[in-house]
């Protein structure tokens, strides 16, 4: 992955198939941030304007170190836009990442 990530996405909540909400770390500067939860619409936004989520966990007590997983697309699909991990999506999709 060539582009600096701005964000790490470690839960996502869904409702009828679509993400609601997920819980995220934003970059800050050199560092990341505490959780932060992002609602559909902003993070849909944040992707639109050519920021670079991914998925994964922080390593514990390595402050601004991850796990870092696989990068968030917006797929359109029936004049829908879906927010998925895998580009053969037919609903959002964060592949591998627990809900809360």
């Amino acid at each position: 992955m060539n582009k600096k990530i701005d964000g790490v996405i470690e839960a996502v909540r869904y409702k009828n198939g679509q993400i609601t909400m997920v819980r995220a770390y934003q970059r800050r500067g050199a560092t990341f941030s505490d959780r932060v939860l992002v609602d559909r619409k902003t993070l849909l936004e944040r992707l639109q304007k050519g920021e670079q989520y991914v998925t994964g966990t922080r390593e514990e007590l390595h402050a601004s170190t991850f796990a870092i997983g696989k990068p968030i697309m917006i797929l359109k699909q029936d004049d829908r836009e879906l927010l998925a991990t895998s580009k053969n999506a037919t609903r959002d999709d964060l592949e591998k990442v627990p809900s809360f």
